[in-house]
């Protein structure tokens, strides 16, 4: 026991070596996404909206509380309105090892040919599986897949090594043998924002069951947090952030772990980006560039590679949550990222 965590240990200092190694040659792997300059234009109208808006901060915890009323409230009245897709939607609880979650499973109308696990953003404290169904059950339509949301807690009540536990707890039941419905089919787990890092948490957790990782032929991953003590662009983020409070940023980010040190606040999974990431699979990354976690994704995108395949797309302009906005950039890289879940599920690079 003590030789694996001093295994543990010396892995992840190894790792914040090789991210300050990244940071100082600056490495370059980033590819930007083509776009018309009409299709800038639409970005850069939807930018002065989004500047006139309030950012999202996490200064107390009622602010949430209330976001998260708002959200429960808006989707009981939609849940009045006709259902306009003709798919089976269930929630149910789960568990392996006594870590009961509640999931959120969309599926097709044949048999899917796979599954997303979907793990849904929020900052890790307002949000639910149920927000994410336009964009999962466009998912649902494009590819024949089935989706699984995780309903993990927030972190408003549950540290967030709780939520990682849900996550985990989720992927086990998915991948392991107590879900027949779905036994067998290809997974790729797909993550955005706060989501992101519990998606890419959840990967590293898997890494001690390998008979169920050997399962996820894939990842896709929105503008995740992979360093809980912030990445350059997140300590740099100044008040004319978009989205999001980024004179804020790190001081939430504390507030997940407030008795751990920053050392601490490091370690994986806690902080994906430090984790060892070999028998990783495949990733499609994206991130804005005006989004104050742009390092995080091309710091992880930079590790990534060094274990498996990573398509990383940079979006000209666009700030964080980028592919919950009217626009046809938000279009195209959701088209994208089917046609990427597609080709994984039927084992095309």
């Amino acid at each position: 026991m003590i030789a694996s965590q001093v295994l543990a240990k010396a892995s992840s200092v190894l790792a914040f070596a090789y991210v300050s190694l990244i940071r100082e040659q600056k490495l370059d792997i980033k590819k930007r996404w083509p776009s018309s300059e009409q299709e800038l234009v639409e970005v850069r109208r939807f930018n002065k909206t989004l500047a006139r808006l309030p950012r999202f901060q996490v200064r107390n915890r009622l602010t949430p509380r209330l976001i998260q009323a708002l959200l429960r409230a808006a989707q009981i009245g939609r849940a009045l309105k006709p259902v306009k897709h003709d798919l089976r939607i269930e929630t149910t609880i789960v568990s392996t090892g006594n870590v009961p979650v509640s999931v959120r499973i969309i599926r097709p109308k044949g048999k899917p040919k796979g599954v997303v696990f979907d793990i849904h953003g929020g900052g890790w404290l307002i949000g639910n599986a149920q927000m994410n169904d336009d964009l999962n059950i466009g998912i649902v339509n494009a590819c024949n897949v089935a989706v699984v949301s995780v309903d993990y807690r927030l972190a408003l009540s549950t540290p967030v090594e709780g939520l990682m536990d849900d996550c985990f707890s989720a992927a086990c039941w998915l991948l392991g043998s107590d879900c027949k419905e779905f036994a067998g089919l290809p997974v790729i787990v797909v993550g955005e924002s706060a989501g992101g890092h519990l998606a890419a948490a959840t990967l590293l957790k898997l890494k001690a069951r390998p008979d169920l990782l050997k399962r996820v032929v894939g990842t896709v991953l929105y503008y995740g947090v992979y360093d809980l003590t912030g990445t350059k662009s997140v300590r740099t983020a100044g008040p004319e952030t978009l989205v999001l409070d980024g004179p804020g940023m790190v001081g939430a980010m504390r507030l997940l772990a407030p008795d751990r040190s920053d050392e601490k606040r490091r370690e994986p999974p806690l902080s994906p980006l430090y984790g060892d990431l070999t028998d990783l699979p495949p990733a499609l990354m994206f991130v804005g560039e005006l989004d104050p976690l742009l390092d995080d994704t091309l710091e992880m995108a930079a590790r990534w590679q060094n274990s498996a395949d990573v398509e990383m797309h940079l979006l000209p302009e666009s700030p964080h949550g980028f592919i919950h906005f009217p626009t046809a950039l938000a279009r195209k890289v959701l088209a994208r990222s089917h046609e990427w879940i597609n080709a994984r599920m039927e084992g095309r690079p």
